[in-house]
């Protein structure tokens, strides 16, 4: 299993950690001006505490739609140990402008606390817009996810663990759910052990296995990868396809030297065996991470227009409450 722990501390130097994965990940700049149509609102708590990880950012137009909007939630990478919800900024721009209310989130980095509180912090985002819907004029029944590397693992394990109560946490608006309803993925870490298999059969080269200790992540899991086999079977979002996961697009470039393609194609293929809508698709020419590519942002709205914008929501305007969910949509 040294082979998986060499190559997971690959994963850890993601999003801004190093010059050389600031020069295989390019994304839109941490500092990004707002423009004068769009309102910023920033820095809300969306947990019961004061962890200063625990808050989101929400971009909407300023004459936003009377209509509650469609949601969609940016979630950052970084290796699971760096990164900024301001990250989220540029990407969501182009679907705010399109009547979609853009939101990205801030959560706990490993060096401070290990898997599962990610994710936990991750579904309590989700839980938060559901049970503020009314006040943010969105429509709880229509929240998708998108996120990249580290950030693209958490939002396929919000895609396939809805409705697995360990996963939730106790950060608050507990009678709500954290289930979404479209998912996008890029270049993901989705089967920990898979990788091990890689190696005993030769095929994860050495461009794979390149890592420094020092941003090992093995520190999502609070120790190296071979001793730890369950957690990285739970830490996988292939554990835990089902039938009733929400539609997925999953992107992936063939030329990354971070994470190989195999690993976007595996989840495809578990999703798809399971009954979930999902597709793959191979970027040529990609690293982790890719400039601007017209033909991915145009597969990306196209999906997310299909399962969020097209939909209308089920809602009960009278009992506040959502079939998708089961659960109350505004506070009494």
């Amino acid at each position: 299993m040294r082979g998986l722990i060499a190559f997971l501390a690959v994963l850890g130097i993601v999003s801004g950690v190093t010059a050389q994965e600031a020069a295989q990940q390019p994304a839109p700049k941490a500092e990004f001006t707002i423009p004068d149509d769009v309102e910023l609102l920033k820095d809300i708590p969306y947990a019961n505490d004061n962890h200063q990880k625990h808050k989101l950012d929400i971009l909407r137009l300023k004459n936003a739609p009377k209509e509650p909007m469609p949601v969609i939630v940016w979630i950052h990478g970084g290796g699971f140990r760096g990164g900024s919800k301001t990250s989220g900024y540029q990407r969501l721009l182009r679907f705010v402008r399109r009547g979609y209310c853009g939101v990205t989130i801030d959560y706990r980095f490993s060096t401070e606390a290990i898997f599962p509180a990610q994710l936990q912090d991750c579904k309590c985002a989700i839980r938060f817009l559901r049970a503020k819907a009314k006040d943010y004029n969105i429509d709880p029944d229509r929240i998708g996810v998108w996120g990249a590397s580290a950030g693209g693992n958490l939002v396929a394990m919000l895609g396939t663990t809805g409705g697995i109560e360990e996963f939730e946490g106790n950060g608050g608006w507990q009678e709500y759910s954290s289930r979404v309803q479209a998912v996008v993925v890029y270049y993901a870490m989705t089967d920990f052990l898979a990788i091990e298999e890689l190696v005993k059969q030769g095929k994860a080269t050495e461009r794979f296995m390149r890592h420094d200790g020092k941003d090992s992540a093995s520190g999502l899991l609070g120790g190296p990868f071979w001793e730890k086999p369950e957690l990285c079977r739970k830490a996988s979002p292939t554990t835990y396809a089902s039938k009733d996961d929400p539609p997925f697009y999953i992107f992936h470039g063939d030329q990354d030297p971070l994470t190989p393609a195999s690993q976007g194609e595996l989840l495809n293929k578990v999703l798809r065996e399971a009954g979930v809508d999902s597709n793959f698709y191979l970027v040529k020419g990609g690293k982790h991470g890719w400039p601007a590519r017209p033909d991915v942002d145009e597969k990306v709205d196209e999906f997310f227009d299909k399962h969020l914008k097209a939909v209308k929501s089920d809602t009960d305007q009278v009992t506040g409450i959502s079939p998708c969910c089961g659960v109350p949509v505004v506070a009494p």
